[in-house]
């Protein structure tokens, strides 16, 4: 009877030893005797105790490698910090065991190099400008690399750019003047389009007032009673004013002017009238 015990206790344990679970999402790589023999799936798999191995268990998911902030130097002789994110997967479990020894230090060696390449190839403004294109290069190049370790890399992003605090300084400097001269032509476009719009109302005003003058000539007893109020008026609000001297302008000659540009004005639409 203890034979029999010893026998099944003997499988069960065999049973046991054989088995292993691989979870959803994970690979493992086993070695039978010393050698590369299969790739384990997701599931229940059994090896041969004692005579398999499981070397490596990995994910197959998506990974995140952060590369920690790097002292760079630019085209034009300016120092940087640059620091990135790397989202890299595992397609094959035996190249990325047998291939690398440290795939996440290899990976990050091998994006630091290559960032340090790209920026050195630029000059300061270059590199602030080209953040996506440089990614789209880095993935592309490092790619090539990571394909043989089996390892796919997904995605790389340059999270920051900081140059030192003086260039930084320059640079709002440069930014602000910028935006003060943008502000000024802006503000002297305004004030050109404003000028437009009064000279046109002006014209408009005018022709308005010549056609009533010639319509009606009393019309123009009434301007003149009108440009002395508005004398009155001026000089009533100079005198409000402790800093303001009184100026008393010629009556006759505002009266004159005004007889002179209407008449000019109805000779003018006359002329035109005639030559109709």
């Amino acid at each position: 009877m203890e034979p029999i015990i010893a026998i099944v206790l003997a499988l069960v344990g065999y049973a046991f030893g054989s088995a292993k679970i691989i979870n959803e999402g994970n690979e493992a790589l086993v070695e039978r005797l010393g050698q590369r023999h299969r790739t384990l799936r997701p599931g229940l798999n059994f090896i041969v105790p004692f005579v398999d191995q499981i070397v490596m268990e990995d994910t197959t998911r998506e990974q995140i490698l952060d590369i920690k902030p790097q002292k760079v130097i630019t085209k034009d002789n300016v120092y940087l910090e640059v620091d990135g994110v790397v989202t890299w997967q595992i397609t094959s479990m035996e190249d990325s065991f047998y291939k690398v020894e440290d795939m996440q230090v290899a990976l990050s060696n091998l994006v630091t190099v290559e960032l340090r390449t790209h920026i050195a190839d630029r000059t300061l403004s270059e590199t602030t400008s080209a953040r996506n294109q440089m990614n789209q290069s880095l993935l592309q190049i490092v790619n090539e690399t990571s394909k043989k370790w089996g390892v796919k890399i997904i995605r790389v992003d340059i999270q920051s750019i900081t140059p030192p605090e003086s260039v930084q300084k320059s640079m709002a400097e440069q930014q602000a003047a910028e935006i003060r001269k943008q502000a000024a032509i802006l503000e002297a476009e305004g004030d050109r389009q404003a000028a437009i719009k009064r000279a046109e109302a002006t014209k408009e005003s005018i022709r308005i007032l010549s056609e009533a003058v010639t319509a009606k000539p009393e019309t123009r007893e009434i301007l003149r009673y009108l440009v002395a109020q508005e004398h009155v008026e001026a000089n009533q609000k100079l005198s409000a004013s402790t800093n303001a001297k009184i100026v008393f302008l010629n009556q006759g000659l505002s009266e004159g002017a005004l007889d002179q540009m209407l008449g000019d004005t109805v000779g003018t639409e006359s002329n035109g009238n005639g030559q109709t």
